[in-house]
């Protein structure tokens, strides 16, 4: 066995009703380990986590997005965000002559609500906007956003359970892939060891088995394709169900394109010797720390996008890889840094000519902090890139005219 982490401290308790909320997931789980013969691996830990019907951390009704919640993504940091967005969508809806837009996992709705906003001034609104959506509480809250915010946009809005046959128009997924299950993995010599989750004392703990055969031989290939092999006791992750997951994209999408965002790096990177304990990080409460066994339905499980991988397994999809840039890059191409006040008013629902100057003052103020916050090195505009792929569609995609490092993966 290996030791728990060390549970961090200084994070807020849950209250009763959510442990007890807890307590029931950690039930499940434990019920799984036996059923497994005593250690279950890791990803399948992760998948329970956060997507158990009514108890994973997706599933069930604990608020997760913006201050109040366990962390803060980019549409509830600043509307710009979403209008950026929406200017790459219409660009494409326009090339398409029309389409319809899907939005992976809507969050709190906000994204949709500020896009559809934007693509109506932009005269450039889709068919329809679908939302894969596998929370009910998530799709209720989604509802109401776009209720108060967007009411007009409402009936244009379609939720989903499952992916559809067939699709075409923008496909959308900001932080998607991080919340995809991961396998975790120690190079030793005879080869790999995966990480399992096993119950000491009531409590969850590590403990390493020999990687399985499918596991294993992603392993051996992922250590092929890098510069050198990976140092003894080096630990990390894989994501051996992203390709099935891209291709069920690729599969349904006829023509348009796919646009991902989310924190990453190169295959190179991602595997660096430095980072030899790997990205997998927890959030609880707007506090990252790495104990993924703290509070299980309560809190976010993620790992970092190895987007060499992504790119991989696209391409051998079926669709062309149209970009991938700094999250930076990708906005100010899309022009964030342009009419910051009038972008904040028109967010704010008040015109910049009807603003009192002390108003106007205050909305360029915090336009222009909002830009920061998007784009600067030390904030998301570097960790987060932007990447995205096409089928059928005669188009040098505008979001990535300042800066394309594809040749990079």
């Amino acid at each position: 066995m290996l030791p728990i982490r060390q549970t961090p401290k200084n994070l807020p308790a849950p209250a009763p009703e959510a442990l007890f909320h807890s307590q029931r997931l950690c039930a499940l789980l434990r019920d799984e380990i036996a059923a497994a013969g005593g250690a279950l691996r890791f990803e399948r830990f992760m998948e329970l986590a956060l997507y158990a019907p009514g108890l994973g951390y997706y599933s069930a009704g604990a608020r997760k997005f913006g201050a109040d919640g366990d962390f803060v993504t980019a549409p509830e940091l600043s509307p710009l965000f979403a209008r950026c967005l929406a200017v790459q969508c219409a660009e494409v809806l326009a090339a398409l002559a029309g389409g319809d837009i899907l939005e992976l996992g809507a969050g709190s709705g906000v994204l949709a609500a500020d896009m559809l906003k934007e693509l109506a001034r932009l005269q450039q609104l889709p068919a329809r906007y679908l939302i894969l959506e596998v929370s009910a509480d998530l799709r209720e809250r989604q509802r109401r956003t776009l209720a108060e915010q967007a009411p007009a946009m409402l009936a244009k809005v379609e939720w989903l359970e499952r992916l559809p046959p067939a699709f075409s128009g923008v496909i959308i997924g900001n932080e998607v892939l991080d919340a995809l299950p991961v396998s975790r993995f120690r190079r030793v010599p005879r080869g790999f060891d995966e990480f399992n989750v096993a119950v000491e004392g009531g409590r969850f703990v590590w403990c390493l088995r020999p990687a399985p055969a499918e596991l294993r031989a992603a392993l051996t290939t992922l250590e092929t394709n890098l510069p050198q092999p990976l140092v003894a006791d080096y630990c990390s992750e894989i994501c051996v169900r992203l390709p099935a997951f891209l291709y069920s994209l690729a599969d349904l999408l006829t023509r348009g394109a796919l646009l991902l965002v989310d924190y990453g790096y190169t295959r190179q990177a991602y595997y660096h010797p430095d980072r030899y304990m790997g990205t997998l990080m927890c959030h609880y409460r707007q506090r990252a720390h790495p104990d993924p066994f703290l509070h299980p339905g309560l809190q976010d499980i993620t790992a970092h996008v190895d987007f060499t991988a992504v790119a991989e397994a696209a391409t051998a999809a079926g669709l062309e890889l149209a970009g991938y840039a700094t999250q930076a890059h990708f906005l100010l191409a899309l022009g964030i840094a342009g009419d910051v006040h009038g972008s904040t008013s028109a967010a704010g629902g008040r015109g910049a000519a009807n603003a009192a100057p002390g108003a106007a003052m205050a909305g360029d103020w915090r336009g222009a902090r909002e830009v920061k916050l998007l784009t600067l090195p030390e904030e998301m505009g570097e960790r987060f890139k932007a990447m995205a792929f096409s089928k059928r569609l005669d188009l040098a995609l505008r979001g990535f005219s300042l800066q394309d490092l594809s040749r990079s993966l």
